[in-house]
């Protein structure tokens, strides 16, 4: 019996269960977030003997790192020369595996799980996340909510890992019931006709284009979501604002500033940042503003954009793409995921707007109906963008083109209706045939192959490409500008195959 986990399970539980969220994220202390990273380091150095042993090799002297200046020196970790390194044990505080009491597993890219525990203190800095957005943008405080888990159940980090947060809320007080039916859409939509009724508002977490598959094929079903109050936390992938406006629409959410949250989230580390009413607001702006979104942003597509507590994850960022640190089962120091992205503190988010003549704190108070300010979603804390990584564009006549830009296209009526919205995306330039765009398109259930549906939805396409990706309309030739596209049944199993994770783009 290890007679110190139960000690560090009731002071963890007792801080997050008593602790108001304004204080929560205000932080009581006021510590400085780079000291609070050095903290981290300290602690590293000294208990975890894979970072002892990483950095020795790296040559650092842990003596040498007295203050946040030095940080910046300390090298880099990532999967390869760091946590592939060296045993699962040696990664953990003390070097002992069983400091922990949950394994979650994640796939990455290449397909090779990879483990990742955690013990119950470490979900809570996740759960605060959760908080944030059930509080500040669904009102559950004062609202009896049904949160309904449509993420995969099991080893994978989504499922169990959100179901645990939206535990920690009710105990923590919050009106909320779980029930997690993961992703058996059957069972999504069993559980919501028998129980939202009995709530005021019904959450579905989950992958966005699971969530619209369960809110289309709910409509199909016969299933009207407009009386459940419906609010959706998504996470694993980008989606654009006309999205968020189609799914919206069709589930009945009226304030899309205030009914959905995405959240920035990796298996190594649980929820980084989360999309608030604020953030939604200035990207909703941005996406009609593609000129200032590329002078901000620094590419022709939208990122996801989110706010995040510095004291719970310090980000820093590498060359375009952005390093966190953070406590964890596996505590991780300036850790480089790959995500492209970029960190824009919240005084210089509103003075580039301002300067643009955009106030998003009005505008929230005018989708609130309100004539001022909102007091839930403004929050003074710094906003962290990411694109997730590059090997999911293609290149086309030294274009990058981002899948991102495609699905705006299919979001546009009466296409939406068409499709699900998923497609594969890819650049053929061979010598047998002239180069070109090629799209495969996935059709919604019932809906039938037409030239007609075919060239209106490349015409759609190549209108948004025009709009939102300048290298793509100074770089192609206009005779090889417009996608040729091929429509395929919901479910087709070359391309569209049933039960595993969509990638949007082929080699």
């Amino acid at each position: 019996m290890d007679e110190r986990k139960p000690q560090r399970a009731i002071e963890a539980l007792r801080q997050f269960l008593e602790t108001p969220l304004d204080r929560l994220l205000g932080g009581s202390s006021g510590a400085d977030p780079a000291a609070q990273a050095l903290s981290l380091f300290r602690e590293m150095a000294a208990r975890v003997p894979a970072y002892g042993r990483f950095l020795a090799e790296q040559g650092i002297d842990p003596a040498s790192i007295r203050e946040p200046d030095d940080f910046a020196r300390l090298p880099l970790t990532d999967k390869a020369n760091y946590l592939l390194r060296h045993p699962l044990a040696d990664l953990c505080r003390d070097g002992r595996l069983e400091s922990c009491d949950m394994m979650a597993v994640s796939s990455g890219s290449t397909g090779k799980p990879t483990f990742w525990p955690r013990f119950v203190s470490d979900e809570l800095g996740t759960a605060a996340r959760f908080e944030q957005a059930f509080h500040d943008s669904f009102a559950a405080d004062r609202r009896r909510t049904l949160a309904v888990v449509c993420f995969a159940l099991g080893t994978w980090v989504g499922g169990l890992f959100t179901t645990a947060c939206c535990r920690h809320l009710a105990a923590k007080g919050y009106p909320i019931m779980v029930v997690a039916p993961g992703n058996n859409k059957t069972e999504i939509w069993r559980v919501v006709r028998e129980l939202a009724p009995q709530f005021e508002q019904t959450v579905l977490l989950g992958y966005p284009p699971f969530l619209k598959d369960v809110i289309d094929g709910g409509i199909a079903e016969g299933i009207d979501w407009r009386p459940f109050g419906v609010k959706l936390v998504m996470a694993g992938e980008v989606f654009s604002e006309e999205w968020r406006d189609l799914v919206g629409e069709r589930a009945g959410i009226a304030e899309p500033a205030f009914g959905s949250v995405a959240l920035y989230g990796t298996a190594d580390a649980g929820v980084l940042g989360n999309e608030t009413p604020l953030s939604i607001t200035i990207r909703r702006h941005l996406g009609q503003d593609p000129e200032a979104a590329r002078a901000l942003f620094g590419e022709s597509r939208l990122p996801t954009l989110v706010q995040y507590d510095p004291r719970a994850r310090y980000f820093e960022t590498r060359d375009g793409t952005l390093l966190f640190s953070g406590s964890n089962g596996v505590p991780l120091l300036r850790y480089h995921i790959a995500d492209k992205g970029g960190i824009v503190p919240y005084d210089a988010m509103l003075r580039f707007l301002a300067e643009r003549g955009f106030d998003p704190v009005a505008a929230l108070a005018r989708e609130r109906g309100t004539a001022t300010p909102p007091g839930r979603g403004l929050r003074s804390l710094p906003f962290v963008y990411v694109f997730g990584r590059s090997n999911f564009t293609v290149s086309y006549f030294g274009a990058n083109i981002y899948p991102e830009n495609v699905t705006v296209g299919l979001e546009q009526p009466p296409i939406a209706g068409w499709v699900t919205g998923k497609f594969v995306l890819q650049a053929v330039e061979g010598l047998d045939q002239a180069p070109h765009l090629a799209i495969a398109v996935e059709l919604a259930p019932g809906i039938a192959a037409e030239d007609a549906k075919r060239d209106a939805i490349a015409q759609s396409i190549l209108a948004q490409l025009l709009r939102l990706n300048s290298e793509f309309q100074a770089y192609t030739p206009p005779e090889y500008r417009l996608p040729r596209v091929t429509l395929k049944p919901t479910g087709d199993p070359d391309w569209f195959p049933v039960g595993v994770k969509h990638r949007y783009t082929r080699k």
